[in-house]
């Protein structure tokens, strides 16, 4: 597949010769007269190499590198410039262009040119998906059966490319492993992008998806790309999803149906090629029932889910999760007391993991390097409510009967004392028995 190649220059018969040459090889061209037209392409189409020229009528070519770079520090840049422009050709390389050719430009040489930068442009996304990697953001699975479960299923999603719902508790690394099953796929070398849903309502999270033309509203005085052009070819990742209002539902639908979109305000049909990853904490065949969330928009949502248990259902797990997120905040786990780590597992932890690493991480702060950590740190939670497995709630009734068994038990079955000591008679005690056995 030929690359898409945006052309900036300013005389028309040079940009009619280049298009008639490269689109006989099957290159897309689009093409740009100006600095102006340029910026207009870049907001609305990505581009796998861009041809400019310097001297154009509204600005210098150099500065336009820049911004290009900002934006995209790996899309190949050939800079064309005149005989006398040489320093100008130098400082464009120093601004980031990958080559430039002095005119008159022969369209063989620039087909050369143009192999040899694109592939220059590969090694680029190669290195640069390198460093992401090696920055990547791990996920601590644990020995626990059912983290072992998960582990399976993120490996099988990372290695599809069908849409993701994950569910579980506020802090219990939903985050985390959608970023986790975006590295481990073929999109890990572009971006994910992530939005959380419950941040931003309405107009506001529309806008934010969606980008919007300028004009659109009142401060909207440019074109301004949403995250379904920045996810192009990567991965979109919706943080609490189950927050989204239904007008937004409504537009998100469609996008999922044929990924194709419009930005606020604008009648331009766009497409964007995303993997979809979502995650909430609420149940969402609840909000279908009670009607705020889509049903249809759900069964495009959750082809493959993954519930996280909470850290409560996974204590087994916590020695082993303290290490690494003490490893991961550049400490180690002799710096924890084994009184310190019963207080850490008799804590019921509603925060969950999140919780967990926050008050790691205030510990260590507070600790003087190359000092144990205090227990004070720590006595917050030995405060707090400890972790105990749910009861049963009991009845009036139950705990009435279960109090005449008690006192009938510490008088050794006398009726008399018994009736005495709930101050009763004997009649209503032998009623009370007879209900209890019945």
């Amino acid at each position: 597949m030929k690359p898409n190649v945006l052309l900036i220059e300013d005389n028309a018969a040079t940009r009619f010769g280049f298009v008639r040459y490269f689109s006989k090889d099957g290159y897309e061209i689009f093409e740009a007269a100006n600095l102006a037209e340029a910026s207009a392409a870049l907001a609305v189409s990505r581009f796998d190499i861009i041809v400019l020229d310097i001297n154009l009528p509204d600005g210098n070519g150099i500065d336009f590198i820049s911004i290009v770079r900002a934006n995209d520090p790996c899309i190949p840049i050939i800079v064309i410039t005149g005989q006398g422009d040489i320093p100008l050709a130098v400082e464009a390389m120093q601004r980031g262009a990958d080559n430039f050719l002095t005119k008159p430009v022969d369209n063989a040489a620039l087909a050369e040119f143009i192999r040899k930068t694109l592939e220059i442009g590969i090694l680029k996304k190669q290195q640069s998906a390198r460093k992401r990697l090696e920055k990547k953001d791990d996920f601590f699975i644990g020995e626990a059966r059912v983290m072992q479960e998960i582990h399976n299923l993120a490996l099988a999603a990372a290695a599809c490319d069908i849409p993701i719902l994950i569910t579980g508790e506020t802090g219990t690394g939903k985050g985390m492993l959608a970023r986790w099953i975006h590295q481990q796929g073929a999109r890990a070398a572009h971006e994910c992008v992530e939005v959380n849903c419950s941040g931003l309502r309405g107009e506001m999270l529309s806008r934010e998806i969606f980008g919007n033309a300028r004009g659109a509203f009142t401060s909207a005085d440019q074109d301004r790309k949403g995250l379904l052009d920045i996810a192009d070819r990567g991965t979109l990742f919706l943080d609490e999803i189950g927050d989204m209002s239904i007008d937004v539902q409504a537009q998100f639908l469609k996008v999922l149906e044929d990924k194709s979109y419009r930005r606020l305000g604008d009648v331009k049909l766009l497409r964007s090629n995303f993997r979809l990853i979502c995650a909430t904490h609420h149940d969402l065949d609840s909000l279908v029932s009670s009607g705020q969330f889509r049903q249809d928009l759900m069964y495009r949502i959750n082809m493959m889910t993954i519930h996280l248990p909470s850290l409560r259902e996974r204590m087994d797990d916590l020695p082993a999760l303290v290490a690494y997120l003490l490893r991961s905040l550049g400490s180690t786990s002799g710096v924890l007391s084994e009184d310190i780590m019963k207080i850490l597992r008799d804590y019921h932890w509603p925060g969950n993991i999140r919780e967990l690493k926050n008050i790691l991480e205030r510990a260590l702060l507070l600790t003087p390097q190359g000092t144990t950590v205090r227990q004070a740190h720590f006595s917050s939670l030995a405060n707090k409510r400890l972790y105990q497995p749910e009861t049963k709630r009991l009845t009036v009734q139950e705990v009435e009967e279960s109090h005449i068994k008690s006192v009938l038990e510490q008088s050794c079955g006398d009726i008399e004392k018994a009736a005495k000591s709930l101050n009763i008679s004997r009649a209503t005690l032998y009623r009370r028995l007879k209900q209890i056995n019945a």
